[in-house]
């Protein structure tokens, strides 16, 4: 009987043991608890190709190709994983493999059970073959990941890049964004990133001891397809992009060409120009970004804020005449310039002596007139200046002008339309006069606009008075965008009459005024020349122009840093681009070659040069001694 107590107690241990380890390595440690979702159903991310990016004309810009990488789950990583021999397998170091584990682990946002990526850029080759040792690391997966390719070397600054989203990235969109996902980081790929990254898909499968795929997990029930992302069709013409870049090459500065009947931007060229493909290599990324010299990765059409110079003096006379400070035929007489007390300024219009009207006064480019005409308009009030200042500045916001355009692109500057508030701070309340900003009204002084605002300016006044607010995409997978920011029309407050003596007079510029060297027969021109004063080095070269007059399709706007005077750069390329445009050919093949050909980097290093010395940094190059050298 005794002996059946102990069979029995025997048993009932054995059995207690069973349950024990069963419960041990079912519920008690994560370590057979992975072990076992990983050696049976596994999980596979499936990432969606990015949306293509074309040009108006549909010619393909960005498309995609694949590049694999190696993904590690770190709290599958325990004492029975042989780094050495994967290390091997992977082609990598030991001390890098652990130096990129501890990265991973200081990450912010870290969780062990997800996967971060460890080895990337594998190789086709190297694909294949650590695909079949994998089974020996289950702790590792390869991964496909879709690759950005694009397929041209300029406009970069449209364009944009992709790289890997960082915390705050992720952090943004935690529900769909996990460490190792490539976003948009700039341009069209940051702006419209939502549209272009598509929705991720997962599949689920069972696989065997040795870590391949026997099947799917319950006939793919679980499983998500993939969602490729949407294309976009830029308003961009791709062969007037590059032409702009062609014509600002060995210069710094900005080309802005947009439609004027859609708001469509056709081309927006920044030069330093930069090659998107530069961007997917990490050492050449990173010297763009650290480039502080050039700053080729400043994009000068939206984020440059510049003195616009005579251009400006175009919004003056628009803005004076809806103040009812001026009529077209109200005159004034330039005495070689603006005089007021002490100050002066110097004018080279010709008109000396005489009565000027405003027609001929933007013509000619007469900085009296416009001067004495933005007196009158912050004066129109004797008794409160910062009420006729406070009007004119609505006018200017109402044409976009101080104020953010709220398009469609990843950056941009608002510039700058003072206010009565500033100079209130600047001088104190009510201890200042129409003369202590006398320059604004030729676009000197405190004004700054970026290019865009410039070309959009031009927009309003070649369809007298509306605009539709300048964008970058004109389709989303073939669909006309619907968004209300680019299709409902927007109303200046200057009233359509008051438009007319102002083209007059841009189109006499081309006819008998500052821009006639660069009139031509093919098709009809309005423009105003500027010379911008610039404090740090020699004067930028501005010019904004509408072309045909009669039924304007383009307007464009130029600017080149250090360029001297509007007429010796930006004009001729202003023009160039308008006959690219209109004709789909060039002519003036003379001016052409002169403005490809034209280099200004030796006043950049002038200025750079003027910048380190002030600074105290710079250094006297030596020379050497040709007896001793020899």
């Amino acid at each position: 009987m005794k002996k059946v107590y102990v069979i029995n107690a025997v048993v009932l241990m054995i059995i207690g043991l069973f349950v024990w380890r069963l419960y041990y390595l079912q519920l008690s440690t994560d370590r057979y608890k992975l072990n076992a979702i990983n050696t049976s159903v596994k999980q596979e991310v499936l990432f969606p190709n990015r949306g293509d990016i074309l040009d108006r004309k549909g010619k393909l810009l960005v498309s995609n190709t694949y590049s694999y990488e190696l993904d590690v789950v770190p709290a599958m990583i325990n004492a029975d994983f042989d780094t050495v021999s994967f290390c091997k397998l992977a082609g990598i170091e030991v001390v890098e493999f652990k130096e990129r584990m501890e990265q991973i682990k200081q990450e912010k946002f870290f969780r062990a059970l997800s996967p971060y990526p460890l080895v990337k850029n594998v190789s086709r080759e190297n694909y294949a073959r650590i695909q079949e040792q994998l089974y020996l690391y289950p702790s590792i997966s390869i991964v496909k990941r879709p690759e950005r390719q694009y397929l041209v070397h300029s406009a970069g600054n449209i364009l944009g890049y992709i790289n890997e989203a960082n915390e705050a990235y992720i952090k943004s969109d935690s529900d769909y964004y996990q460490p190792g996902d490539l976003v948009g980081i700039a341009g069209v790929e940051k702006s419209y990133e939502k549209v272009l990254r598509g929705v991720k898909g997962v599949r689920n499968y069972i696989a065997d001891r040795m870590m391949k795929p026997v099947g799917s997990y319950k006939d793919g029930e679980f499983d998500k397809p993939a969602k490729t992302g949407q294309s976009i069709t830029l308003t961009i013409d791709y062969e007037l992009q590059h032409y702009a870049e062609k014509l600002l090459q060995n210069k710094r500065g900005a080309i802005v060409a947009i439609d004027p009947k859609t708001g469509e931007i056709l081309a927006m060229a920044s030069a330093p120009t930069v090659d998107p493909n530069r961007f997917l290599n990490s050492t050449d990324r990173t010297a763009l970004l650290r480039d502080t010299i050039t700053m080729a990765n400043f994009d000068r059409a939206t984020q440059g804020t510049y003195p616009p110079g005579s251009i400006f003096k175009l919004v003056t006379g628009l803005a004076a005449q809806q103040m009812g400070v001026i009529t077209d035929s109200t005159t004034y007489v330039c005495r070689h310039g603006f005089q007021y007390g002490r100050l002066r300024i110097a004018c080279h219009c010709g008109q000396y002596y005489r009565p000027i009207d405003l027609k001929l006064a933007i013509a000619k480019s007469c900085n009296n007139y416009f001067s004495e005409a933005y007196r009158d308009m912050i004066a129109k009030y004797p008794e409160d200046y910062a009420k006729g200042m406070e009007e004119w500045r609505a006018i200017m916001n109402s044409m976009g002008l101080g104020v953010y355009l709220n398009n469609d692109l990843a950056v941009g500057s608002s510039g700058l339309i003072p206010s009565a508030k500033m100079y209130d701070n600047r001088y104190g309340e009510g201890n200042w006069t129409p003369y202590q900003m006398i320059f604004n009204g030729m676009g000197q002084g405190d004004i700054s606009l970026t290019p865009l605002q410039m070309a959009n300016f031009m927009s309003i006044i070649a369809n007298h008075g509306s605009f539709y607010t300048p964008h970058i995409v004109k389709e989303i997978d073939g669909q006309p965008i619907n968004d209300p920011r680019f299709t409902e029309l927007k109303k200046s407050m200057i009233q359509p009459k008051y438009f007319l003596p102002v083209i007059e007079g841009m189109r006499d510029a081309f006819i008998n005024g500052t821009a006639r060297q660069y009139r031509t027969t093919a098709f009809t021109q309005a423009g105003k020349t500027g010379t911008a004063e610039n404090p740090h080095g020699q004067d930028h070269s501005v010019f904004s122009l509408m072309a045909p007059v009669e039924d304007p399709q383009i307007v464009v706007a130029v600017i080149v840093e250090n360029g001297y005077w509007g007429a010796r750069w930006a004009a001729p390329m202003a023009s160039l681009i308008a006959e690219k445009y209109i004709t789909d050919t060039i002519e003036r093949t003379a001016i052409e070659k002169r403005m490809m050909t034209g280099d200004l980097t030796s006043e950049y290093e002038k200025q750079w040069i003027t910048y380190l010395k002030r600074k105290g940094w710079y250094v006297e190059p030596e020379i050497k001694d040709s007896a001793k050298s020899e």
